[in-house]
């Protein structure tokens, strides 16, 4: 088994909320997430998009690049068009030796505008299942022949949001297309990342490590809020300070022979949330949980 622990830069400056952490440069981020004992990142919206200029960076920081997220649209595009659309981001992620690609499809997509309640997030019908699944495994065969397999992000306000959702993407895409759990965004949409774990163990090639506040979790649910107006709240945090019970998930994955990056992805605001402090609770607790699950990371 190959595992490691890597962050997403979200925990210092925010992709879908950019006033959030605004200031923050990338030297910050990258300092601070390899003192709190990380050994990669996830792409963010300050990273430089060509290999050799990125490359350098990391390697001066000794960390790894973890994956890169891609909004898709093949809902409103065809595979062509789509493969033609991820040229850049598929070989930025290939030259620098990244193996899986956070890929989600973002047509009508509502988590970023902070206006527009989850409830009104778009949703698939059950004959556009068959069509929409056919053109993602296409898309992710080809990356797969690349050397990067998509590993499909469930996230609030886009069309695959529940675990309902979950299984029917599973059941209309071929085996190239990896799923990433996300146990934050599951458990707000009213899921069971563990639930989740067990059916569809063989396809996850990727996971998102990120906590909820049940309080405030409940007070988001019930008053219908924004994803960003959640985010602002505090509903994220980082794993082992919230109540998901990442125990059990992580003998399932360890039983399971996981195999992949363990990413800590937890929106907050980093004026209440400090960074370097979150960001080294967070690999602790992601260390501790990996020892207690007989879970070896490497180095």
């Amino acid at each position: 088994m190959t595992i490691r622990i890597g962050i997403n830069p979200l925990t210092w400056t925010n992709d879908d909320l950019p006033s959030l952490g605004a200031d923050t440069p990338l030297e910050t981020c990258l300092t601070e997430g390899k003192q709190a004992g990380f050994a990669g990142f996830e792409l963010g919206n300050k990273f430089p998009r060509k290999a050799e200029i990125l490359g350098p960076i990391l390697d001066a920081h000794q960390l790894r690049l973890v994956s890169g997220w891609f909004s898709g649209e093949l809902l409103a595009r065809s595979v062509e068009d789509e493969i033609e659309a991820i040229q850049d981001h598929l070989n930025l992620l290939k030259s620098l030796g990244a193996k899986v690609m956070v890929y989600c499809e973002v047509t009508h997509c509502i988590h970023g505008a902070q206006d527009t309640p989850l409830s009104q997030r778009p949703v698939l019908a059950d004959d556009q299942w068959p069509e929409f699944g056919k053109k993602l495994s296409a898309v992710a065969k080809y990356c797969q022949d690349q050397g990067v397999q998509l590993a499909y992000h469930h996230h609030m306000g886009t069309v695959v949001q529940s675990e309902a959702d979950i299984d029917k993407l599973m059941e209309h895409t071929t085996d190239a297309l990896g799923l990433l759990l996300d146990t934050g965004h599951i458990t707000y949409a009213g899921g069971d990342p563990i639930e989740v774990q067990k059916r569809h163990s063989a396809r996850i090639n990727h996971v998102h490590c990120k906590d909820m506040r049940r309080e405030v979790l409940d007070d988001s649910l019930n008053r219908n809020l924004s994803f960003l107006d959640s985010v602002l709240n505090g509903a994220f945090t980082v794993p082992g300070d919230g109540f998901i019970d990442y125990p059990t998930l992580f003998k399932a994955l360890k039983a399971d022979n996981y195999e992949g990056w363990l990413v800590v992805e937890a929106e907050q605001d980093p004026a209440i949330a400090n960074p370097l402090e979150y960001a080294t609770l967070g690999a602790n607790n992601l260390q501790q949980l990996c020892a207690d699950a007989g879970i070896s990371l490497s180095a």
